[in-house]
Parts: structure tokens; sequence; C-alpha cells
């Protein structure tokens, strides 16, 4: 049953992705359509006008897979080591420094969202004991 909700959910994120494409064709956006498919799943989990639920199993299947989509693109640089002969040096620069500045993006929004989240619960506490303390 569970391999039947998982083809369900991701189906709807098939869908998703055509709606994106759809859109981005029929408003000549720079931007792909899967990105733009992506922003609407995004806003439309926002708003909770699509739940969590009807994508979540379909989703942590899709991302347990993920890595695997990386290997063709990998294999595929072996086809244009020219490009990068001589240039050893460099792309390991750059790769460090790519590396370090989206882990370190990564942890202040991290950080961020969790304050905010302690902050949200908070408040949330406080204003819950004004009311007690108001009906007494």
């Amino acid at each position: 049953m569970k391999i039947i909700r998982i083809i369900v959910q991701v189906g709807v994120l098939y869908v998703f992705y055509l709606a994106g494409d759809y859109l981005q064709k029929l408003l000549h956006l720079p931007v792909p359509g899967s990105i733009v498919g992506l922003l609407l799943l995004f806003i439309l989990l926002l708003f909770k006008i699509v739940p969590v639920k009807l994508i979540e199993d379909g989703s942590l299947f899709i991302l347990a897979y993920l890595p695997m989509f990386f290997i063709p693109a990998t294999a595929g640089i072996m086809n244009h080591l020219d490009i990068f002969s001589g240039r050893g040096l460099l792309m390991i620069g750059i790769l460090v420094v790519s590396s370090v500045l989206t882990m370190v993006v990564t942890a202040h929004a991290s950080d961020w969202i969790a304050g905010r989240r302690i902050r949200r619960r908070n408040h949330a506490a406080v204003t819950a004991v004004r009311e007690k303390g108001s009906q007494a």
C-alpha cells in the first residue's frame, strides 16, 4: 500500500513540474519550468493550501535516490578533461571556498529559522499565560 502512495505522490510532484513548465512557456519567464513548479509548490505549502502529507513520502523516496542522479553528470566530466587540465589547483580552491560558503550560509539560515521557531513558541506561551491570568 505504501508503494502506491509513493507513486501517487511522485505523480503529484510531477504535476507541479508540468504546471511550472507550462507557466514558464506561457509567461516567457527566463527561469526553467522546473524551478517555477518548485516555487509554486513552495508557495502552496507555505500557505497550507497543499498539505505536506500529500507529497511527504514521495519526496522522501526521491531524496533517498538523489545522489544517484549526480553520477551521470560526474561521469560526463571525464569526457571533457581537457577543459580542466592545468587548472586543478584553481578548481580545488573554488571547491573549498564554495563549500565553506555554503556551510556558513546554511548554518546561519538554520540558526535563524530555529531562533524564529523558539521566539514564536515563547510568544505563544506568554500569551497563553496572560490569557489565563486575565480569566482568573
